[in-house]
């Protein structure tokens, strides 16, 4: 186990928990949330034609994924 002082947030400087600390995170639980957001904002739910909705993280992936929408560029 690492000393107290070594388990600080490698963004704020804050103190993490053990636990934690043990499960290979190394910010504290108010930078993770701030880069959970930062992550989730670029993410977009798409539905595809007469199906599921799919998990769009890359622009590209939604050109051409409704092929019943006519021109296709």
């Amino acid at each position: 186990m690492n000393d107290w002082d070594t388990l600080n947030c490698c963004w704020c400087g804050d103190d993490v928990e053990p636990p934690r600390w043990e499960l290979g995170y190394r910010v504290c639980l108010v930078c993770g949330e701030e880069q959970a957001i930062k992550e989730r904002a670029s993410w977009c739910i798409a539905p595809m034609h007469k199906s599921n909705y799919i998990l769009v993280t890359d622009r590209k992936d939604l050109v051409g994924l409704n092929n019943k929408g006519g021109l296709v560029r």
